[in-house]
């Protein structure tokens, strides 16, 4: 093709998408607005021909004029067909819709190959709300599936919303002026620039949704019921009893008041604006409260009505509509089967839950994803002491989830810990995401179930995940984030976390007047991997002073980074002195101090700091649990949480970059700096990666083989080419003199290799044999492998040049529905297998990520030099782990890419055995370059896992 670029012929040679040409429905996304609400984005359809001329009409004049140049107050029948009849290829148009009613308009046309012209148009009434950087994101997914390079616009120089749109994307854009118009065009290739412009919108649109349920003004209680012992009852009642600020409405059609509170027929009967709806009504009437509350313009809906996704394929539909339904009308929804939110602000305090306990204020935020254990949750907060600034229960999570949470929580100045109990990951690469750029001020604390089973409860519902265990535990490690196996454990961090400062190292001393318990805080320090560099055990008769002398001398030791204080009941010494010693050193010290003070749990009234005008306990006060091994256990997690932070505080603040490219500066102001996003991209490799050369080569594989291809040897080769990985040839061969001239042709010594399965799964590797000089010693090797071969008659050799002796490792990348690339490394052979010494990583990754994953493994003394052998070059270890990671991240039709077999010496790595597979992906790739909510497609759920 005559002027075509190396993207066009690129794009030509990619095997056609199913349904290109017809109606592309994986272009479909729930979207959330800069205000917090939502709406459906979808491609035009011939059906819209009326929907599209309503919504013309909408637009004021004003608006026609910079869009078409002129004024065109109506369209013509020809005019209409034009924009509504596409062929979503040449010609692509996405619609934004609300309520079934369009609000916004985008579309591109090809003007000719790899280029397209993109123009935009909103109804008045919905401008500021970010629908015009919306419809450009998913315009740009889309053309760039469809072959498109370069986007281009024509725009009058006083349009300055739509200017201003362009220039905000991200993208580098150059323009001109010319017969009184603005000529803008740009590249739309997803750089980090624009990658970080999107999820900085998505942070904002989602924080804002969330602020909205939490900050609420006024509230409903739809079902709301003048009989005791029910659900709607309980929600008014504890919405009254929390002192809420805001107004109390009560809708049920059958009643005048309840709870003292005056009752209306339905949510639109109520004469003033209505925030949030809680929902306490039966599943089946569920829909019709979703159009009430849409017609009143309701923010967002807490549903605590069961009878959904958790009683089984009925109630999973009935789920899908509501979610589908109100996302629809622009309304977020918590829940189904849920127990409801509470905020303890002073000026925000409402409890919009079914638990009459309302927590005392504090500094943790809390995420829980069961209603049936939020209950107790709270109690166990309150028995400790902890308070909380926000709680909030999802129940089935079929809407907000936790990573909505994580995005309000990082910029709310009452939250300075946040705890997670986590019962399914939905979307589990943008929880990393987020949770790696708040975990930088925030730290967070998970509690995962099903960690051992990847069980999925009832009424949740994942797309299948194939990664391992271990490659979630990894994923929350990478991202910061501190995860234990049980509530307990939870709250005994977030007590140190929400009250203690963070420990610069490992290094404890440990004070106390019980001798035994003392030397149980020594062995469990040294058994979570702390270092017990003090001993201050003063005896059973020590007094408050000696107390404060020791702590003392403990904080001012250099050598000391925290404390482990232990008191029991003593006949000589009162304990309220030396409560009163313990909170006067823990509120001036600047190192964390645990105690285990008469056995007590939670943060005991005696140890706590007053914190005036916020909460319970403030800054200083002092943790208490009720065995020492607990208190050492959790200062160990604040340990290593403390070390990753330190690890990371010399990287670039997440996004700084990123910000003031978009803005065009070289610095961002404070604003921007709080808000900013973490793209996370790896180290630049000594020579630029032909990414594209690695999507062409796959691409003109699945042309090939539509239904998926191994690899051969040559492919492998001119694929990790691409990232300046080396693949060492291996000759197959079928005889001694085949044997022979393939040595002579790779370069004496070599290795002789028997492939045969049963050979290569051995542990002392018998089907190899090293350092073959020359024919005859060849030809001895030949005869012994052959020997052992079950099918001597057919030998399966192959010849490779003898690399230098080393440590053999391994490392595999494959494609995870739920996390896209993932990264594991390990000792090569049947025995890391059988051990399960692997570790793993989610790319991309950077270039701390790769060191630590070559000293994660157990067998990584094997690297370094173990008993007398030679310390291996780690650096080129890790060098290989960033590329097959970036080229995993940039190329995800390559389903699975094994390098089985790396012989690291001391000189650097060789790749000697290598096998891959391509296949065509889903489209969970697409969210990464364009906003959208997750969604279960269809009734079928095809690959989706339930559990109900």
């Amino acid at each position: 093709m005559a002027g075509s670029t190396d993207r066009d012929r690129l794009r030509d040679t990619l095997p056609q998408r199913p349904g290109q040409g017809d109606y592309p429905e994986h272009w479909e996304a729930d979207v959330v607005l800069r205000d917090g609400r939502t709406a459906h984005l979808r491609p035009i359809e011939g059906e819209d021909e009326e929907r599209f001329v309503a919504f013309y009409e909408t637009v004021s004049e004003q608006s026609k004029y910079l869009r078409f140049f002129s004024s065109r107050p109506r369209l013509s029948a020809k005019d209409v067909e034009h924009f509504t009849h596409v062929d979503h290829d040449k010609r692509v148009c996405f619609v934004m819709t609300l309520a079934d009613r369009i609000i916004g308009v985008g579309r591109y046309e090809t003007v000719k190959p790899g280029d397209a012209e993109v123009a935009f148009l909103v109804s008045d009434e919905h401008h500021g709300r970010g629908i015009g950087q919306l419809l450009l994101e998913h315009l740009a997914q889309a053309g760039r599936e469809r072959g498109v390079q370069r986007f281009s616009a024509e725009v009058l120089p006083e349009n300055a919303r739509m200017l201003r749109v362009f220039r905000e994307a991200g993208y580098k854009v150059a323009g001109g002026y010319d017969d009184g118009l603005v000529t803008v065009e740009f590249p739309i290739d997803p750089t980090e620039t624009a990658i970080g412009v999107m999820l900085d919108r998505e942070h904002r649109s989602e924080s804002s949704s969330i602020r909205a349920f939490l900050n609420a003004r006024s509230v409903a209680v739809v079902g709301a019921s003048r009989r005791q012992q029910t659900v709607g009852q309980a929600l008014v009642r504890n919405l009254v009893q929390s002192d809420f600020q805001g107004r109390v409405f009560v809708v049920n059609p059958a009643a005048e008041a309840v709870s003292g509170v005056p009752a209306y027929p339905t949510v639109t009967d109520i004469p003033h604006d209505v925030d949030v709806a809680v929902v306490a009504v039966p599943a089946d009437a569920v829909a019709d409260v979703v159009l009430d509350c849409a017609a009143k313009g309701v923010h967002g809906l807490v549903v605590v009505s069961a009878g959904f996704a958790e009683t089984g394929e009925e109630g999973r539909k009935r789920q899908r509509r509501l979610v589908g339904l109100a996302r629809s009308y622009g309304l977020r929804l918590i829940g189904p089967n849920a127990l409801g939110v509470i905020n303890t602000a002073a000026d925000s305090r409402m409890n919009a839950s079914l638990s009459p306990l309302l927590p005392d204020r504090g500094r943790v935020g809390f995420f829980c994803q069961s209603g049936a254990l939020g209950t107790a949750i709270l109690e166990k907060v309150q028995r400790r002491g902890l308070g909380l600034s926000t709680f909030v229960s999802a129940g089935n999570r079929a809407d907000v989830s936790g990573n909505d949470l994580l995005q309000y929580w990082d910029e709310d100045d009452h939250t300075e810990v946040v705890l997670l109990y986590l019962e399914s990951i939905g979307n589990p690469r943008k929880f990393s995401r987020i949770a790696r750029r708040v975990s930088r001020r925030k730290p967070i604390v998970a509690v995962r179930s099903g960690r051992a089973t990847q069980g999925v409860p009832m009424g949740h519902a994942v797309r299948t995940l194939s990664a391992p265990g271990a490659a979630v535990d990894a994923m929350f490690r990478q991202a910061g984030v501190i995860q234990v196996d049980t509530l307990d454990e939870m709250f005994d961090v977030a007590q140190l976390l929400a009250h203690q400062p963070l420990p610069r190292g490992e290094r404890v001393a440990i004070v106390g007047n019980s001798d035994a318990l003392g030397l149980l805080a020594a062995d469990a320090a040294v058994s979570v991997g702390l270092q017990v560099t003090r001993n201050g055990l003063l005896g059973a008769d020590a007094t408050a002073e000696d107390f404060e002398l020791a702590l003392d001398a403990a904080i001012d030791d250099d050598e000391v980074d925290a404390v482990v204080a232990v008191y029991v009941s003593a006949l000589t010494t009162v304990g309220d002195e030396v409560a009163d010693v313990l909170a006067a050193v823990g509120e001036q010290s600047d190192k964390p101090l645990v105690s285990t003070f008469l056995g007590t749990e939670g943060v005991p009234e005696l140890l706590r700091i007053p914190d005036v005008g916020r909460g319970l306990a403030g800054r200083g006060s002092v943790p208490s649990y009720p065995a020492v091994e607990a208190a050492v256990r959790a200062l160990a997690e604040v340990v290593s949480y403390a070390a990753w932070l330190r690890e990371t505080e010399d990287d670039p603040e997440p996004g700084t970059q990123v910000a003031a490219e978009a803005a065009g500066t070289d610095e961002t102001d404070e604003e921007e700096r709080d808000d900013a996003v973490e793209v996370g991209r790896p180290p630049a490799m000594e020579d630029a990666p032909d990414v594209r050369g690695a999507q062409r080569l796959v691409a003109q594989l699945l042309i090939d083989h539509p239904e998926g291809h191994d690899l051969s040897g040559d492919e492998l080769r001119e694929l990790l080419e691409c990232y300046e990985v080396e693949l060492w040839p291996a000759r197959p061969v079928g005889s001694v003199q085949e044997a022979c001239e393939a040595a002579d042709q790779l370069g004496w010594p070599v290795v002789l290799k028997a492939t045969t399965e049963r050979l290569r799964q051995t542990p002392d590797a018998s089907h190899v044999r090293r350092d073959i000089e020359d024919r005859d010693e060849l030809a001895a090797a030949w005869k012994t492998l052959l020997e052992a071969l079950d099918s001597p008659d057919d030998p399966a050799f192959v010849v490779q040049r003898g690399a230098r002796h080393g440590v053999p490792v391994s490392m595999a990348a494959t494609e995870d529905p739920l996390f896209g690339p993932v990264l594991s490394f390990g000792i090569s052979g049947p025995l890391t297998d059988l051990l399960g010494d692997r570790v793993y990583r989610i790319p991309p990754m950077t270039e701390r990520d790769a060191a630590a994953m070559v000293r994660e493994i157990k067998a990584a003394p094997l690297l370094h030099g173990y008993r007398g052998s030679e310390t291996v070059d780690l650096s080129s270890v890790e060098r290989l782990l960033l590329r097959i990671a970036q080229l995993k991240n940039d190329v995800p039709e390559v389903r699975h890419l094994d390098l089985s077999l790396v012989l690291v010496s001391t000189l650097g790595a060789a790749v000697l055995t290598a096998h891959g597979r391509v296949e065509e992906v889903p489209d969970h790739r697409a969210e990464w370059f364009a906003r959208r909510l997750s969604s279960m497609p269809g009734d079928a759920l095809d690959g989706v896992e339930q559990r109900g």
